[in-house]
Parts: C-alpha cells; structure tokens; sequence
C-alpha cells in the first residue's frame, strides 16, 4: 500500500447534534470555555476538519456548539503556514487578504498581519520558510535522506513544507485526473509516494506525486 496522508472517514451520515456533542464534551473534559483545532484533533472522536466542512469554519462549530470562538493569540508559526498552506492549495493561488474568511481560513487576516506586521510581511515568511531559506527547498527536509538507502530512506511521510512544495510542482493538481479544490471544492489533495514506502520507495521530491482522494485511493486498491 502507498504512504499517503492518512485519510479522515467521511463522516456524511453523522448527524449535526453527535458532532457538536462530541466538540462539547472535549471543552468539558479541558474545562474550557472554547476548544481549538489541535485541542480537538487530540481529544475529539472525529477531525476538526470534518466538523469544518460541515459547519462551514471552526468558529461557526464552536458557535452552534455554545462554546467561545479562539483567540489565535498563541497559535504557533507552524500552524499559521500550515492554515495558509491549506488556503493556498484550495484556490490554487497565492491568497490574496481578502481570501481569508471564515469559510475559507480558520485564522484571521488579522492574526497574519498583527504576528508578521503586515499581510505581505506574513506571505514572504511563509515563502521563505517553504523555500527553506536557500532557495533549495527540500535541502534541510532531505538532508537524512543522502545516507545509505540500506541503513535509512528518510521519513515515511513527507514534512508539512515538502508537501506544500510537491503541489505547488504539480499546480495544486491531481496527476492522474486533473482535478483541484480551486475548480472543485470538494477536491481533496494528498502527497503520495510513486513507488510505495513499503515497497522501498523513499520521500523524495522525484518519488512524490499529488492525488485527489478517489484516485489516491483508486491507486491504493491496484497495489
């Protein structure tokens, strides 16, 4: 089988109320008024993306679950590109301020502007830190990969930045049918490896390959 992001159940028949309990229960359990994403992705039953998709944003899952929106006062660097990454892949382009809604973004343009002192500020860090600060992007993701094949192929899975960069190559496009979240919002996108991980394929840029979810999981079912 490929090494691939690991894929969310669906989730389409899970109904609104078992969601916004199960968001409830993990503010309860933190003794919280409010429960961020990562909180949630730890604690929670489902994934906070799936609560997400359908309820439009985070804020508006904590809204009908009664809870407190978050402050991003303490968001980490890494979820800050992480977030804009996922924008940038959705509309298949740089983000404009603008684009950063609540049904587009968890973070607020605002959060960017005020960590980086200005929008353009927080977009040229975070080209910067995806193109590794050298301009040889998969310089310091890869760098355990120059080692012996025999004694060590690198990570399984591909760094946040690796990933973002192997879309960015293949135009935030599937490979094999074309498809993208920015003619589709309901396309998904994946990394995954061309010559599977368990079949002693390693996590480099040449063996790296972006799928939407049907064809990843098409390719999954032909291994």
């Amino acid at each position: 089988m490929s090494t691939r992001f690991q894929l969310e159940p669906l989730n389409r028949n899970t109904p609104d109320a078992k969601f916004l309990a199960d968001l409830k229960r993990v503010a309860e359990q933190l003794r919280a008024t409010t429960v961020t994403i990562v909180q949630y992705d730890q604690h929670g039953r489902f994934s906070a993306s799936a609560l997400q998709r359908r309820f439009g944003s985070w804020h508006n899952a904590l809204a009908k679950a009664g809870l407190s929106k978050v402050r991003n006062v303490n968001t980490t660097e890494e979820e800050l590109f992480r977030n804009l990454m996922e924008v940038w892949v959705r509309l298949g382009r740089q983000p404009r301020m603008a684009d950063l809604t609540n049904s587009t973004s968890r973070i607020s343009a605002d959060t960017y502007k005020r960590r980086f002192a200005g929008w353009r500020s927080a977009i040229e860090s975070f080209v910067r830190w995806a193109n590794g600060g050298s301009g040889l992007a998969f310089e310091e993701d890869f760098a355990r990969d120059a080692v012996s094949l025999n004694r060590h192929r690198g990570p399984r899975e591909p760094s946040l930045r690796v990933r973002f960069l192997v879309m960015r190559r293949d135009s935030f496009k599937c490979r094999l049918c074309g498809r993208s979240p920015a003619t589709n919002p309901s396309v998904e996108l994946h990394v995954d490896h061309v010559t599977a991980w368990t079949n002693g394929g390693v996590t480099v840029m040449e063996n790296l390959q972006t799928l939407c979810t049907n064809c990843n999981l098409g390719k999954s079912n032909l291994a």
